[in-house]
C-alpha cells in the first residue's frame, strides 16, 4: 500500500510514545533526527502531541480523590498535550515556530519547517486538532502514529485474532468505535474527529509512530505498514 502527499505533513503524535511511563528519550532522538531528515527534503509539518501517560496519570489520580467530571478530566490531559507540545517546540526551537497552536486560528500559515499543537478544550482528543488543523491548512490527510500499527477489525488487547484493516471507509470505521468521546480513550481516531474527518472529506493514515523506517516508506510514497481511512 502507498500514499502521496503533498509539501505538508499533519502528524498527530501519540502521547503514549512520547510519554509511554517516562519521556522516551531515545524515540525523541530519533525522531528529532528522522524529521530534519524530512524537512531537508523541504517538507513542512505540524506535529501535535498527544497526553501519553502524563494525562492519565493526572486524570487516575483526580478521580481516585474525589468525583470529577468529564470535562475536568478534558482539562487535565489538555494540560498535558500542552506540557508535551512545548517539549516538543524546545527540540526543534531552530526549525519550529515559537508560538504552540493551544486554540484554532492562533496561526494561520505555515511560515516555519515545523509548526507544534497541542490539545485546544475539553470534547475531543488532538485526533480531532489535528484533522481540524488539515482542513484548515488545507491538507488531506493526517497521520496518526501512535501506538497501534492499524485499525483492527477488533480490539487486539482482548483478542488474539483480531485482524488488521488497510483499507477502510469513515462510516466502516464508526462502528468499531465507541459512538461518543470519553477523556482517556484509546481509538485510532476519537468520534469527534472522525465525524469531522467524514464531514470535511480529509483522509487519516494509521502507523505505528515508533518504527520510523515504515514512518519513512509512507513519507517517501512507498510500500507502507498501516491503514487507510477515508
Amino acid at each position: 500500500m502507498k500514499y502521496k502527499f503533498g509539501g505538508a505533513a499533519v502528524i498527530a503524535l501519540g502521547g503514549s510514545i512520547i510519554h509511554p511511563k517516562e519521556i522516551d528519550t531515545l524515540f525523541i532522538k530519533n525522531f528529532h533526527k528522522f524529521i530534519l531528515e524530512q524537512i531537508a527534503t523541504n517538507k513542512k509539518f505540524i506535529i501535535v502531541a498527544g497526553g501519553g501517560s502524563v494525562a492519565r496519570d493526572y486524570q487516575k489520580a483526580a478521580s481516585a480523590v474525589v468525583r470529577i467530571e468529564d470535562e475536568d478530566k478534558d482539562y487535565l490531559g489538555i494540560h498535558a498535550t500542552r506540557l508535551n507540545a512545548h517539549f516538543l517546540r524546545t527540540i526543534f526551537f531552530k526549525q519550529a515556530n515559537p508560538t504552540v497552536i493551544d486554540k484554532r486560528f492562533k496561526i494561520r500559515s505555515l511560515d516555519h519547517q515545523v509548526t507544534i499543537a497541542s490539545g485546544w478544550k475539553p470534547g475531543w482528543s488532538t485526533d480531532y486538532v489535528a484533522l481540524q488543523l488539515a482542513h484548515d491548512f488545507k491538507i488531506g490527510e493526517v497521520i496518526i502514529a501512535g501506538s497501534p500499527s492499524h485499525v483492527f477489525n477488533k480490539d487486539p488487547k482482548k483478542y488474539n485474532d483480531a485482524k488488521p484493516i488497510e483499507k477502510i471507509s469513515w462510516a466502516d470505521y464508526r462502528k468499531l468505535i465507541p459512538e461518543k468521546w470519553i477523556p482517556g480513550a484509546h481509538s485510532p481516531v476519537d468520534p469527534v474527529g472522525a465525524a469531522l474527518a467524514r464531514e470535511k472529506k480529509l483522509k487519516a493514515v494509521i502507523i505505528n509512530g515508533t518504527d520510523l523506517n515504515n514512518f519513512g516508506k509512507l513519507l517517501a510514497g512507498n510500500e507502507f505498514e498501516g491503514t487507510i481511512i477515508e
